[in-house]
């Protein structure tokens, strides 16, 4: 993580950066900014997020493309996680990998499209950072037009001069440098923590630039809107049906008031919506068999939402406690996630201690609770 050396004057006097510079700050400013609050600092973390910046410009461009350029569809291929690829799964993956490989700040990558460690090839120098993303998030609502996104977490190289592999990444996630999201919806957005806040940029398409729009995104703590996928109510857990069925209950259920409820099939939608308004997000392990794990990536899902929702003021938790804490693994490994304002997060941990009343064994969180493993 990086480390602030104190604040700058412009700090001091509760100036954001926006007003510190007396006009629109773009993202190259503002990493720039980060960067010289760290003493000794190389610029190699610089480097990658600009590179990561514009990774998520390319791919947005493909993605607004789409059926115009002839990447919408199947490709007829299964990835490392049993699904069908997109073909802009494909696109997106290559260019994260094309733009990012070169530039000297990475070791190696993990992706969702990828079945092993890519290591950065020896014709690139060697960089101390390690980068692991979804390069395309809810593909399968690209070809219907509903926003997609791409997620990415950037760890710090911890054997610099051993050869990476795949337990170079298997770090709990509170050791993430910084993470993000790109969003690709009615404005291409750029959503960044570094361990210092959450601050969401918009692409200014005229200049070609992300622009810092959103300063210091908090979460409500309260919230009267959560966001799960219905149709597997069948399959889940007692301490979900409790929660869920206690919101749908509204003002005249135990909890005195009506919720909205969300489903958008994109995690990176989800935590947008939450980022910017609040509310709750569930997507937890179940009673199926290819569910008792639960459904998201751990290492480039789970992990950087979870991170930007707890620098946001929110909590992530695998329903037991917070997911941060724990260390994946293996690199495709998957998990359950909640996640959201910190009232309902706790709530559902509560439900999962003291309402959870089915016989479960996991070794991986050794108590009863949403994610033990069904048997």
């Amino acid at each position: 993580m990086i480390e602030s050396s104190g604040r700058n004057p412009a700090e001091e006097a509760g100036e954001s950066q926006h007003e510190a510079f007396g006009r629109d700050v773009t993202l190259t400013e503002f990493i720039i900014g980060e960067q010289r609050k760290v003493p000794h600092a190389t610029g190699g973390f610089t480097a990658l997020v600009n590179d990561i910046r514009l990774a998520c410009k390319r791919i947005g461009n493909a993605v607004g493309k789409g059926p115009l350029d002839g990447i919408a569809g199947k490709t007829g291929t299964i990835n490392v996680q049993g699904e069908q690829q997109a073909r802009m799964d494909v696109v997106a993956n290559d260019l994260f990998i094309r733009t990012t490989e070169w530039g000297g700040s990475l070791a190696a990558m993990v992706s969702e499209e990828l079945d092993d460690v890519y290591v950065v090839p020896d014709r690139y120098p060697r960089g101390r950072y390690l980068l692991a993303f979804d390069p395309l998030d809810g593909s399968s609502n690209i070809d219907v037009n509903v926003s997609v996104g791409s997620i990415f977490s950037v760890l710090a190289d911890p054997e610099p001069d051993a050869p990476p592999g795949p337990a170079s990444f298997l770090q709990a996630g509170r050791r993430q440098v910084g993470a993000g999201y790109a969003i690709y919806g009615p404005t291409t957005m750029l959503v960044l923590s570094f361990g210092r806040g959450v601050h969401g940029f918009t692409l200014d398409r005229e200049i070609g630039e992300f622009i810092l729009t959103h300063p210091d995104l908090r979460i409500p703590t309260a919230t009267s809107e959560f966001a799960i996928n219905s149709s597997n109510a069948r399959f889940w857990e007692p301490a979900v049906e409790r929660y869920v069925d206690e919101c749908l209950a509204g003002h005249s259920g135990p909890r005195g008031k009506d919720f909205n409820m969300r489903w958008v099939a994109s995690l990176v939608a989800e935590a947008h919506r939450i980022l910017l308004r609040g509310g709750v997000f569930l997507y937890p392990r179940d009673e199926r068999a290819h569910g008792r794990n639960g459904k998201l990536r751990w290492l480039y899902e789970a992990n950087p939402i979870a991170f930007l929702v707890e620098q946001a003021g929110g909590r992530a938790s695998t329903g037991d406690g917070p997911i941060l804490d724990l260390e994946p693994t293996s690199i495709h490994q998957r998990t359950g996630l909640v996640f959201g304002s910190t009232e309902e997060v706790e709530r559902i941990e509560r439900y999962h201690r003291d309402h959870n009343v089915r016989p479960f064994e996991a070794p991986l969180f050794n108590a009863r609770g949403l994610f033990r493993d069904a048997g």
